[in-house]
């Protein structure tokens, strides 16, 4: 009996492990990403973020939380959460990003060199990148789950590579009818 009751404690424990990983983005390091794509190749989402970014807090709690979007970049993509102030050193295709000018103290810190390297320099901004982790496109501010569905479909699904001009793009746009709802 002592078993039995064991065995469906760790039953228990591994299913609501699983239900809450699927309720949330499992969000990865570059560097995780980089060894995943070795495995199975996805498009890459990156969450170029600060920590005292008002517009970035909200896209967590409003967007990156909403059901649709968790599925859809779960199913679709690897991604990368980024913090762009970080004192953390990171490798990033056999390169080593740092922050020298790091502050922990400060409430603005200096921007990582890897922010830079993408040519970050507002938050929050969504990179996008292929297969072999080069950049798509960086779509930068606030965006609600209708809104960044656009974007998560039109990478995920290719579109992009038909769409060769602003006209292209507006077309995509005004034809596109979201899916995702803004309540979860």
């Amino acid at each position: 009996m002592k078993n039995l009751i064991y065995s469906l404690l760790i039953l228990s424990y591994f299913s609501a492990s699983s239900f809450a990983q699927s309720n949330q983005i499992q969000w990865r390091s570059i560097e995780e990403v980089e060894a995943l794509q070795m495995k199975e190749a996805r498009k890459v989402l990156m969450d170029v973020y600060t920590t005292w970014c008002g517009p970035c807090k909200l896209m967590m709690k409003n967007t990156f939380s909403n059901k649709n979007v968790i599925e859809y970049i779960n199913k679709h993509y690897y991604a990368v959460k980024f913090d762009a102030e970080s004192g953390k050193d990171v490798t990033f295709k056999g390169n080593v990003y740092s922050n020298p000018d790091y502050n922990p103290n400060a409430y603005r810190k200096a921007s990582h060199q890897l922010a830079q390297a993408f040519n970050v320099n507002s938050y929050p901004t969504v990179i996008y990148m292929d297969e072999n982790m080069e950049v798509i496109a960086p779509i930068k501010g606030y965006l609600k789950p209708d809104q960044i569905e656009l974007y998560l479909k039109l990478f995920a699904e290719n579109i992009y590579l038909e769409v060769k001009s602003k006209d292209d793009f507006q077309k995509f746009q005004a034809n596109f009818k979201p899916s995702f709802h803004i309540v979860n």
